[in-house]
């Protein structure tokens, strides 16, 4: 019989279960020729963590450090000890150890950032015992304990901040039901109601809707393939049993919103794969699945499912990516198998899309002190997303009502290299199918305009280079319902390097451009167009233009300008917004979820295209913050669903970049992220509804390019701190 694992009470609790260590020969799936695994996607050593330990927890922080927690060493001893793993100098340093030895706990991530480890065992028992880690300090302090003794239970953060930690074992009762709520901040527990099924090792998922789904486990019958809802009130059926009982498996929350069940097993061995589908309620085939227990699961940037190591007649290095995109064929393929087979250890998706993979149990049924880490082959998070029909620069991109991302204009050649000069071509993107498809073309062939998404629905093109080499003052409309473009009158004045601004109101504010002061305003009721009075600091030309969140409108930059201004829409005047740190053209400006503005990026050379500020509207000032890794200009900056600003591409000196990175706001820090697969400038960057971000075409440095690209971002926390410590700031 094999040594599943060493702590004596996940020895007693297996044998409870029929047929728990009765594990079949690998199916015929497994031994059919796997497909070849991708060069790129590999594991490699770490540093090794400072004691063997298994049935531990690894908690990614705020910092992006990895806190890794008590556990078992295999032989039988419960530890205390804690460690960080620092993915920067990828080495291993202790820190303060528990309050209390315990395995077979969880560990949850407070929106403060603090951690809580709740429960577990230990060789005096069953814990009730909670305590918070602080990662300031890096001490733990005991918190309240929960209402019941319990291990082999889950915890769920929920999007409100308190954390949802139901069934489990303990030697009194047996199975547990029963689940309860810490409260944060007040750090109190408090009973809610019962589940239908005592479980144990079961998974608990919180869903896009808010609810958490909990499905399978073990019971006192076994196996189980139930599966309940909770909806922050009570717990309801999940809908349709699971296809096959299970426990010890894995539940990923996959993009789309459905979660995919891999692994575990039942008194029959090893079981398939499955989806569940929240919206209509039920589970689902999934295929032949992952044939082991005890491995690990981990949703990558790029939306594949890295599933890694595990248990079936014995300890296994096998690695497998699942690519929920093409279900509901499980569609695996094997990839670099782990650098030690092992089970019972963590996976901890870090900040820069690699895996970390820290401990378990290895084939001697021995605690393992090794770390590795998974390199996918598109770190970074950018994949190729076909190519268009033209080569195109200097062109506008607007993500419409209808999710889809219309493409227009721009300085183009065709795909057989021929220059069209300036375009009135227009295309749509849908996220969905990742296609192009041809709408109607501008009634005006333009580059370097503006397009501003209308409350209607409707685009508004504006002004722009012409070909035949004059600025432009003409502005038209797109209607998405007919995919056609009518007229919209001319500006006063012909623009180019101009900015547009949707107002609170609907109008549309213009300002600069060419050599211009004068601003205007687009009706979209009249159709008509009107003046907004005169910068106070003369024209400004390749300059940004921010909605604030009071309705006032930040104009930085450009020309060379110190002095940034404001726009106040229910005054229509003009007043100073303060002296620039810098005075940038060819930067971003970003508006942050705690309400201050980034500006980053310079195109007048060194010091200059690194540099980045922020502005605060509640103070009117502004101030340094950290510089870019790579200076840049003529960039995209996109703000992403987990409240961090990618830019990526540009220009610097003589260079074009593919470098890609990302401002964290809370830390007012740049970290590198992705390469592009093409340097890039002067392009255009949309965020998805799906949360992944479409770059299209620009300028390589040698040609106009007709690729794009998709970056996908790592998977934000649900009410992660960082997000949490930006709204506390408002």
């Amino acid at each position: 019989m094999p040594r599943l694992m060493n702590c004596p009470k996940f020895i007693r609790n297996a044998r409870r279960t029929a047929g728990l260590l009765v594990f079949l020969s690998l199916s015929l799936w497994l031994l059919l020729p796997p497909a070849a695994p991708a060069a790129a996607n590999t594991w490699n050593s770490t540093g090794s963590l400072a004691a063997a330990r298994a049935n531990h927890t690894a908690t990614l922080l705020g910092n992006g450090k990895v806190l890794v927690v008590g556990g078992c060493d295999g032989s039988g001893n419960y530890l205390a000890s804690a460690e960080l793993y620092d993915p920067a100098a990828r080495t291993w340093s202790p820190t303060g150890s528990l309050v209390t030895p315990r395995a077979d706990h969880t560990a949850t991530l407070l929106p403060n950032g603090q951690v809580l480890a709740a429960g577990g065992d230990n060789s005096s028992g069953y814990l009730n015992s909670a305590e918070l880690y602080d990662p300031a300090s890096g001490q733990w302090i005991a918190t309240a304990s929960m209402d019941t003794v319990r291990a082999y239970h889950t915890a769920t953060l929920m999007p409100n901040g308190r954390v949802v930690v139901a069934g489990g074992y303990n030697s009194s009762a047996g199975y547990l039901s029963s689940a309860e709520i810490y409260h944060y901040p007040s750090g109190t527990w408090f009973p809610i109601g019962d589940m239908a099924a005592a479980r144990d090792r079961h998974t608990a998922t919180l869903l896009d809707n808010g609810n958490v789904l909990v499905a399978g486990g073990s019971g006192s019958s076994g196996s189980l393939n139930s599966g309940e809802i909770y909806n922050g009130m009570v717990w309801n059926n999940a809908g349709s049993p699971l296809c096959y009982a299970r426990s010890d498996h894995t539940a990923t929350l996959l993009p789309n919103g459905n979660v995919a069940l891999a692994g575990g097993f039942n008194s029959s061995g090893c079981v398939s794969g499955e989806f569940y589908f929240p919206a209509e309620g039920i589970f689902g085939p999934l295929g032949p699945g992952y044939p082991a227990a005890f491995h690990t699961a981990t949703l990558l940037p790029n939306g594949l499912v890295l599933l890694a190591g595990g248990y079936n007649t014995g300890c296994l290095a096998i690695a497998y990516l699942f690519d929920s995109a093409k279900a509901p064929l499980w569609n695996t393929a094997s990839t670099a198998s782990l650098g030690n087979a092992r089970y019972g250890h963590t996976a901890t998706l870090l900040w820069s899309g690699q895996v970390l993979v820290a401990g378990g149990y290895g084939s001697s049924g021995s605690a393992l002190n090794s770390a590795e880490l998974f390199t996918s082959s598109v770190l970074g998070c950018w994949t190729p997303a076909g190519a268009t029909a033209n080569a195109w620069y200097g062109h506008t991109a607007t993500l419409l009502a209808n999710g889809k991302v219309l493409v227009a204009g721009g300085a183009c050649f065709d795909d057989s290299g021929n220059w069209f000069n300036e375009s009135n071509t227009a295309k749509l993107y849908d996220p969905v199918t990742g296609t192009w498809a041809a709408t109607g073309p501008m009634i005006t062939l333009r580059a370097f305009h503006t397009a501003t998404l209308l409350a209607n629905g409707k685009v508004l093109v504006a002004g722009g280079y012409g070909s035949t080499g004059i600025y432009l003052a003409s502005a038209e409309l797109y209607d998405p319902a007919a995919g056609t473009w009518t007229a919209a009158g001319s500006m006063s004045i012909a623009r180019y390097g101009h900015t547009a601004t949707r107002l609170s109101n609907g109008k549309v504010l213009v300002v600069g451009g060419n050599q211009s002061s004068l601003a205007e305003l687009y009706d979209p009721a009249a159709g008509s167009w009107s003046s907004a009075g005169s910068l106070h600091y003369g024209y400004r030309i390749k300059h940004t233009a921010t909605l604030l969140p009071s309705g006032k409108v930040l104009v930085a930059g450009g020309s060379g300008n110190l002095q940034s201004e404001l726009y106040d829409p229910a005054t229509g005047s003009w007043s100073n917004g303060g002296n620039m740190v810098n005075s940038p053209s060819g930067h971003t400006a970003t508006l942050l979820p705690n309400g201050k503005v980034l500006v980053a990026g310079d195109s007048y050379g060194a010091p200059g295209p690194n540099r980045a500020e922020l502005y605060d509207p509640a103070k009117g000032t502004w101030t340094a913050t950290a510089t870019m890794t790579s200076g840049r200009a003529y960039y995209t900056a996109t703000l992403l669903p987990n409240g961090k600003v990618l830019a990526a591409g540009g220009y610097t000196g003589s260079s074009y970049l593919k470098s890609a990175e990302l401002y964290d706001a809370v830390r007012q820090t740049w970290t590198a992220t992705g390469t592009l697969v093409t340097a890039r400038t002067l392009h255009t960057a949309t965020l998805l509804p799906n949360g992944k971000v479409l770059a299209v075409g620009g300028y390589t440095g040698n040609f106009y390019t007709n690729s794009t690209e998709i970056y996908n971002p790592a998977p934000a926390n649900r009410l992660s701190p960082g997000i949490f410590e930006l709204l506390l700031q408002q």
